[in-house]
């Protein structure tokens, strides 16, 4: 999922989440991000958890922990930024026809050479729906995130009485 927005703040990420509950022909369980600010407004973190979706930012320095998206994004720069107008007028279509092609007709090497749609369709049937995400989620062990790692393990050690 793709989108072009001005700058990075709370309210983009909400319109980005909303486009993506939207769109996706599954439910989103929970999301991982990097850690930053845009991610840990309070009006996101509380979407997340109206909608049943666990918000789970990554350990500073662990890109690893994020490499579906660092890789997704190396070769959006590879093959698509590399090759884009970036003034463009239509660079918004242009950056909807390769999402497009990224999940529906390149074939992806991690995903042992099927494409992203290809691999939901195989997956499709293990998939469960809204009401089963909605029943397992458990709003009591879910909390605000404080966007400084070490204040954020505090308080979590604290909730939990250590």
């Amino acid at each position: 999922m793709l989108a072009l927005y001005s700058r990075r703040s709370g309210s983009n990420t909400l319109l980005f989440l909303e486009r993506v509950l939207e769109e996706l022909p599954f439910p989103v369980q929970r999301i991982q991000t990097d850690r930053g600010r845009e991610f840990f407004a309070l009006a996101v973190q509380q979407r997340l958890m109206d909608y049943a979706i666990k918000f789970r930012p990554v350990k500073p320095a662990s890109p690893h922990l994020n490499g579906k998206v660092e890789r997704s994004q190396r070769t959006d720069l590879d093959e698509f930024y590399a090759t884009a107008d970036l003034h463009a007028p239509d660079l918004e279509e242009a950056l909807l026809t390769w999402q497009d092609h990224y999940n529906h007709f390149r074939p992806h090497g991690s995903l042992n050479g099927l494409t992203p749609w290809e691999k939901w369709y195989e997956l499709a049937k293990l998939t469960p729906c809204w009401d089963d995400v909605e029943a397992l989620y458990d709003p009591t062990k879910e909390r605000i995130r404080h966007p400084e790692y070490r204040v954020d393990l505090q308080l979590r050690n604290l909730e939990r009485g250590k």
